[in-house]
């Protein structure tokens, strides 16, 4: 929580030119992995940087994906694991699909305000974001599963198990993403001393 505010106050004072998706990713970025949340905010994410690179960009991007797909991973735990009750297996199987289903929502989203077509905003956020979801969610669950063994939503071990789990999914994707920009997949999301210039 602590580094969330940290966060949020810094957009608030320091980059208020941040667009409010992006605000809400970093947002969401530094409640799932704390300080190396707000790290990888300070490094890549402020208009102060002082210069873009492949590697901040894709410490952009990827945290774009992983504030989407760990809200998916969340809800899909709620629901298997503490409402459903369901076992290991099952549970990595809704945790995956919730993960990949908010993932992808939050690339069709903003490409849908762009005014390009459903049909094609799925396929385009198919093409960019599937690899890195895969990664994120393999490590994640893979983790989390080993972590947690048959741990409860009311153990401490539950939640502290979700957190390093979603960090290491978090770092697996990071140069997962930083390929995709390369060779052209994805974009990659805007450099934030662009967005302090309109």
């Amino acid at each position: 929580m602590i580094s969330a505010a940290v966060v949020m106050d810094d957009m608030r004072r320091r980059n208020p030119e941040i667009p409010s998706l992006m605000r809400a990713v970093w947002a969401l970025t530094a409640l799932y992995s704390g300080p190396i949340g707000v790290g990888l905010y300070w490094a890549t994410g402020r208009k102060q940087i002082a210069r873009d690179s492949l590697w901040r960009r894709a410490g952009r991007s990827v945290a774009h994906c992983y504030s989407g797909c760990g809200a998916g991973e969340i809800v899909g735990l709620i629901l298997a694991v503490g409402v459903l009750a369901l076992g290991a297996g099952w549970a990595a199987a809704v945790t995956f699909s919730f993960a990949y289903l908010f993932g992808m929502a939050l690339t069709v989203g903003p490409l849908m305000q762009e005014g390009v077509g459903l049909p094609q905003a799925l396929i385009d956020a198919f093409w960019s974001e599937t690899a890195s979801i895969a990664v994120m969610e393999a490590v994640a669950i893979s983790v989390d599963l080993w972590l947690a063994g048959d741990a409860g939503m009311a153990e401490p071990l539950f939640w502290s198990a979700l957190a390093v789990s979603l960090t290491l999914g978090l770092a697996a994707a990071y140069p997962v993403n930083a390929l995709l920009i390369a060779f052209g997949v994805k974009e990659g999301m805007h450099d934030p001393r662009e967005m302090a210039k309109s």
